[in-house]
C-alpha cells in the first residue's frame, strides 16, 4: 500500500501541533517570521510559495513538500505553475528532486486535481 500524501501531511500537522503544545515559548513566535515572508510584496505570496516548494523538493523536506504545495494551491497557483516549479527542483537537484517531485504529483492525485 502506497503512503497517503493527504495523511502523511495531517500527522505530521498534529504532531507538530503537539510540539507546540509542549513548547510554547516556540509557539508563540514560530508563525511571525513566514507571515511576513510569505506576504504580498515585491514578489506575490504564490511566486513565494512556489519558490519555496522548489528549496524543499530540492532539500528533500517532505512535510515542506506537502505544505509548501497546498499554500502554493491556496495562493492559486495552476498545476501549470507547479509542475514548472517541479521542473526548477529537478533542474537543481537531479534525480533526488526528481524522486521528490513524485510526492507533489501523489498529493494533486489524491485531491482529484490530476489522474492518475
Amino acid at each position: 500500500m502506497t503512503e497517503s500524501q493527504i495523511d502523511l501531511r495531517q500527522e505530521v500537522q498534529e504532531l507538530f501541533g503537539t510540539y507546540r503544545r509542549l513548547m510554547p515559548e516556540i509557539d508563540a513566535t514560530y508563525d511571525v517570521m513566514p507571515a511576513e515572508v510569505y506576504k504580498d510584496g515585491a514578489l506575490s505570496g504564490k511566486t513565494k510559495r512556489l519558490m519555496a516548494l522548489t528549496g524543499a523538493l530540492v532539500h528533500g523536506c517532505r512535510a515542506c513538500i506537502l505544505f509548501q504545495t497546498e499554500h502554493a494551491l491556496s495562493r492559486g497557483a495552476s498545476l501549470e505553475e507547479i509542475f514548472e516549479a517541479c521542473a526548477v527542483a529537478v533542474s537543481l537537484g537531479g534525480t533526488m528532486a526528481a524522486g521528490e517531485t513524485t510526492r507533489v504529483i501523489k498529493l494533486l492525485q489524491e485531491k482529484g486535481l490530476i489522474e492518475a
